[in-house]
């Protein structure tokens, strides 16, 4: 396993994962079932207000391939074929196409070096959307680019650059996003490993419109099995959940949100139920 700087788009990603991961406002049911050969089978539904949307997916993995099949309520089907250590290890193959969308098909090359990661992506048409990122550095401070080129109208669509910084307990990073036009900062404090306590934040000014966002969030483990989290906004809103693994890969997870300025529109509530075998 390399210990290198890893991919572009785990840059900031302990920070996000903390301050956005498990929150919502929906409630959602996911279940999951092997069968005897291997094949995993995850049947999940939303309910979004008044609209259930429903999708049913099918994993089938080998030694070095992954394949993975998604069929969603509104009758498209995705396919995505994953090969790991392809020809030397640390490269990975990612294939994948929509159903019936023609246009939809896309490849894609990763490849981790102790001191590199690069991705390249293409779409398979005639005029096709090329991305690539890449990042440079260590496991301690990484600087990287992402970069996306439409073919088309020969215009390059994105353009964005992070660096980050990474010790035994924090991690912070500085990404320049929205072709230039939003700068965010963000970092991720582990205060405690045993009771995975930890805090973060995450400031964005956005050029353009002059605004700052400033988000602030914490979680705690209250035991091995139940974790609580909350955020709060430079905006009033206000969101925390609990969740618990009543057994191994099964979560169940409580969280709400409320606008401390509009106290009388209410609170959302959202309950997400995961059962694994």
């Amino acid at each position: 396993m390399t210990m290198g700087p890893g991919l572009y788009s785990e840059i900031g990603k302990k920070a996000r994962d903390l301050l956005y991961k498990d929150y919502q406002t929906d409630q959602k049911f996911t279940l999951t079932t092997c069968t005897p050969n291997g094949v995993a089978i995850t049947a999940s539904g939303t309910k979004k207000s008044d609209l259930i949307f429903g999708e049913i997916q099918t994993q089938l993995k080998n030694k070095y391939v992954t394949v993975d099949v998604k069929a969603n309520s509104d009758s498209s089907l995705l396919t995505t074929v994953t090969a790991n250590d392809v020809a030397t290890p640390g490269l990975k193959t990612i294939c994948s196409f929509v159903v019936p969308d023609q246009k939809s098909g896309k490849a894609e090359l990763q490849y981790l070096h102790d001191y590199a990661g690069v991705s390249a992506a293409i779409g398979l048409t005639w005029n096709p959307l090329l991305n690539l990122s890449g990042v440079i550095g260590t496991n301690t401070f990484a600087a990287g680019v992402d970069v996306a080129f439409d073919t088309t109208t020969g215009n390059f669509t994105k353009y964005n650059s992070a660096v980050s910084f990474t010790n035994v307990d924090l991690i912070a990073s500085i990404a320049l996003n929205n072709n230039g036009d939003s700068l965010t900062a963000s970092y991720y404090h582990l205060i405690n490993p045993l009771l995975s306590t930890a805090v973060g934040g995450e400031i964005t000014h956005r050029f353009s419109s002059n605004e700052n966002t400033l988000t602030f969030g914490t979680q705690h483990a209250l035991d091995p099995q139940t974790i609580v989290k909350a955020r709060v906004n430079n905006y009033g809103k206000a969101s925390a959940l609990i969740q618990h693994e009543w057994r191994p890969k099964s979560l169940i997870t409580l969280s709400g949100e409320v606008d401390t300025k509009s106290i009388e529109k209410g609170s959302k509530v959202g309950l997400s139920l995961v059962l694994k075998p």
